[in-house]
């Protein structure tokens, strides 16, 4: 891999971090007034989810994995597809981080804490490999082995 690759991996690594604590953000934001305004937690966590998964799906279709505006005017049935990747791709990642927790917590003895540390580090970084290979690989053409 040359230095401007690497750093364009370096850049996209980083851009996607960001974008992971602007959903971070949103999610917590909607959940704190949901349930400020009496909704039912679990219903509360589902629509904060959602509303950051949307977040996520556009900032990192537009700026970390895209070429800007021209992605949001890509082809409805490229759009199907790669929001159908996005979802399975997210809903993947939340089964992982579900039995890697327990594993961690349960079977492991390591606090809970601990745990979601030693998880969100490999789910950054399965999220950010699948994300770039998988879910918005139609959204910008292939270069090298970045």
């Amino acid at each position: 891999m040359s230095k401007g690759s690497n750093r364009k991996l370096l850049i996209q690594f980083i851009t996607f971090n960001l974008v992971g604590l602007l959903n971070t953000a949103i999610d917590f934001l909607m959940f704190t007034i949901l349930i400020w305004a009496g909704t039912y937690y679990l219903a509360a966590q589902v629509i904060a989810y959602g509303a950051g998964m949307i977040n996520s799906f556009v900032l990192n279709s537009r700026y970390t994995f895209g070429k800007g505006k021209k992605d949001l005017q890509d082809s409805k049935p490229q759009q199907f597809k790669t929001s159908i990747r996005f979802i399975v791709w997210n809903g993947l990642l939340l089964g992982i981080t579900l039995v890697l927790l327990a594993a961690f917590t349960e079977w492991w003895g390591l606090g809970e804490l601990v745990s979601k540390v030693i998880v969100t580090v490999i789910t950054v970084a399965l999220n950010f490999y699948g994300s770039k290979k998988w879910v918005f690989t139609g959204n910008r053409p292939q270069t090298g082995s970045s």
